[in-house]
């Protein structure tokens, strides 16, 4: 008798049906758009001979606001308090 295959469909279909939301949120955003920021003012102010501001506002776009702009989640619903049980 012929086996019929269980499991799970593969391909786009199946990678479109998981999850439909954008992995990035409006803040996630606004944190990449300061540390890209910080990492163009500090390539112009290398540019213009900075040599004390531009290296500690590269590094703290690449190394510190970039990193945190991928890695930050807001806050679930779940775990704010509703304001409905507060009336």
């Amino acid at each position: 008798m012929a086996q019929v295959d269980t499991k799970a469909p593969r391909g786009k279909a199946a990678r479109a049906r998981k999850d439909e939301t954008l992995p990035f949120s409006k803040t996630n955003y606004l944190i990449f758009l300061a540390g890209l920021a910080a990492i163009i003012f500090g390539y112009v102010d290398l540019a213009r001979g900075g040599i004390t501001i531009a290296p500690i506002l590269l590094v703290v776009g690449y190394c510190v606001i970039v990193p945190i702009a991928i890695l930050y989640r807001g806050r679930d619903s779940a775990d704010q308090p509703s304001q409905d049980s507060a009336s």
